[in-house]
């Protein structure tokens, strides 16, 4: 059985010790440490009392350490060191990394949202290794869940106790024609005019195909499908060739632009989406995490 550490050694007062060791007074050991001489002083005898030796001679009012003091700011580093790999260690199986951040997106918030929090996130925190992962809204709620993503850029999940969210903007959904099309020339579109038109659309657990079924529950009729794919991109260019229309986001306008047509909804079927960043609410405190929500918060004007 190891004996017992007197309860004066503190990992604290250890990294007094090597700051005076290694300044080689008081002063500078306080300066390093941004404390007062007299706290340095009090630590290092506080020191002597816990390991029941001499670590310094007093040759006036200077300190000079005795080959004990050098041994113990040795086995100090050692110690540092390993409980600093340690709290790492364990910080990275809690999924709470201090080198590495993984954010999920949404597929559509590629375009202007995630280059805009990346290059922030990298002036903020040049050190700090992104990971970017892309799934729908249901897939990236499962995988903060599951701490295989540490945030997520995606709709707002709602009724979500475990989850903390940041709302950054809103968007609203328009209906979605090949440039030229019949559609072009409205100002508005009504759903319940549709009913022979066929449509694509994104498969179950993307937050703009929950809004493409209520929206036709409201025109209280069942759209022809007659295809569905996973990601909001290819949705477009399934439009683009004339396979079917669809509903999309506005903030994917300028995507296919000369290709695809965004027209809006009669006002009986509009609908918003909130668009935010979402977290574990254990995970609140996360330095990274309070990082990358601060970067949010800045860029709000450049994310929609």
């Amino acid at each position: 059985m190891h004996a017992r550490v007197d309860e004066e050694i503190t990992f604290r007062k250890l990294e007094t010790l090597i700051a005076f060791m290694e300044t080689g007074n008081l002063a500078r050991a306080a300066e390093r440490l941004e404390v007062s001489t007299v706290s340095v002083h009090r630590a290092l005898h506080s020191l002597e009392v816990g390991v029941r030796c001499a670590l310094f001679r007093h040759e006036g009012r200077n300190l000079h350490p005795t080959e004990a003091a050098h041994a113990l700011a040795e086995v100090a580093r050692e110690v540092l060191h390993s409980m600093s790999a340690g709290i790492r260690s364990t910080r990275e199986v809690a999924g709470y990394s201090a080198d590495r951040i993984r954010i999920g997106s949404l597929y559509s918030l590629t375009i202007r949202t995630v280059p805009a929090v990346l290059v922030h996130m990298k002036v903020r925190e040049p050190s700090l290794e992104t990971e970017l992962v892309l799934g729908s809204n249901a897939d990236l709620l499962q995988k903060i869940r599951d701490g295989a993503v540490d945030a997520a850029l995606m709709a707002v999940p709602e009724g979500a106790a475990d989850i903390v969210s940041e709302p950054l903007f809103e968007d609203d959904i328009y209906f979605a024609a090949p440039a030229g099309s019949r559609y072009a020339a409205l100002d508005r579109v009504d759903l319940s005019a549709c009913c022979d038109e066929n449509f694509v659309s994104l498969k179950e657990g993307f937050a703009t195909y929950n809004g493409f079924v209520e929206a036709f529950r409201v025109a209280n009729f069942t759209p022809n499908v007659v295809m569905k794919t996973g990601d909001i991109f290819s949705l477009m260019n399934l439009v683009s060739g004339g396979i079917g229309c669809t509903l999309l986001p506005g903030r994917v306008r300028d995507v296919f632009s000369q290709k695809v047509q965004l027209i809006p909804l009669a006002p009986r079927y509009l609908m918003r989406q909130t668009l935010g960043l979402s977290f574990l609410r254990t995970r609140e405190r996360d330095p990274n995490l309070l990082a990358l929500l601060a970067v949010c918060r800045s860029a709000k004007a450049e994310l929609a």
